[in-house]
C-alpha cells in the first residue's frame, strides 16, 4: 500500500516554475496536496494535446473527482505510477464498522493521485488490480479494517490486520467469482467459526 505522499513534484517543476512555491503551503513544496489544481492551474491542465509527456494525477477539484494533467518530468517517477493499483481515498466514511468504502478506482499506468488518496499495489496486469478491488469490497476485508479504522482517516497503517493475498491466478481464492462468494472461500480459509460468520454477514453491508 502507498500512502498519500506517494506522489512528489520534482526540482524540475520548481526550476521552470518559480512562482509555484509561493502559491503552496509552508512546508508542501513538494508535495500534491489535497487543493494543489486550484493553487497551481497552470501546472495542473484539463486537456493537452499531444499527451506523449504528460500524465494523469487524480485529485478533487469543486468537491469532485478529477483527472488532470501535468508534464512527466515534473512528478517523482514512483514504483507504482508505471503499474496498475487501486485508488481509494484518504478520508473514508466515519470509522463504523463495516461500512462501504467510498467508490474504489482501478489506476491504470501513468495516472498518480494527489494526497487525496492513496493507493494499492503496483500490478502488471489489470486483472490482479481488479481482484484487489473485489477483494476489499468483501465483508471480511473491511471488517478486518475496521479494528484499526475508527474515524474517517485511512491510511495504510490501518490494514495492518487485513492479510495479504495472492492476487495472481495461482491464488488460492478464486477471484473470478463473486464478492459474496469469495467471502465464503475467505471464511473457510482463515476458519471462521459459525458466530464469527454470521456477525460479519449482519453488521457489514454489501458493496458492489
Amino acid at each position: 500500500m502507498y500512502g498519500q505522499n506517494t506522489y512528489k513534484f520534482t526540482k524540475v517543476m520548481h526550476q521552470e516554475n518559480p512562482e509555484a512555491r509561493n502559491k503552496l503551503s509552508k512546508g508542501h513544496a513538494m508535495d500534491l496536496t489535497t487543493s494543489v489544481f486550484e493553487k497551481l492551474p497552470d501546472i495542473f491542465i484539463n486537456e493537452v494535446e499531444d499527451k506523449t509527456n504528460y500524465i494523469k494525477i487524480i485529485g478533487r477539484e469543486n468537491n469532485k473527482r478529477v483527472y488532470k494533467y501535468i508534464k512527466r518530468k515534473y512528478v517523482i517517477d514512483h514504483e507504482n505510477l508505471n503499474k496498475y493499483k487501486v485508488l481509494l481515498p484518504k478520508s473514508n466514511g466515519s470509522g463504523a464498522i463495516g461500512e462501504v468504502l467510498s467508490t474504489p478506482l482501478i489506476g491504470e499506468p501513468l495516472i498518480g493521485h494527489t494526497q487525496t488518496f492513496i493507493s494499492i499495489g503496483a500490478f502488471d496486469k489489470k486483472i490482479e488490480a481488479e481482484n484487489v478491488m473485489k477483494y476489499i469490497k468483501t465483508k471480511f476485508a473491511r471488517t478486518l479494517l475496521g479494528v484499526l479504522k475508527i474515524t474517517q482517516d485511512n491510511p495504510p497503517a490501518k490494514w495492518k490486520y487485513v492479510p495479504l493475498q495472492d492476487f495472481t491466478s495461482n491464488s488460492d481464492i478464486d477471484w473470478t467469482k463473486s464478492i459474496h462468494e469469495i467471502d465464503e472461500q475467505l471464511y473457510k480459509k482463515y476458519n471462521l467459526s459459525e458466530e464469527e460468520i454470521e456477525f460479519i454477514e449482519t453488521k457489514v453491508k454489501e458493496m458492489d
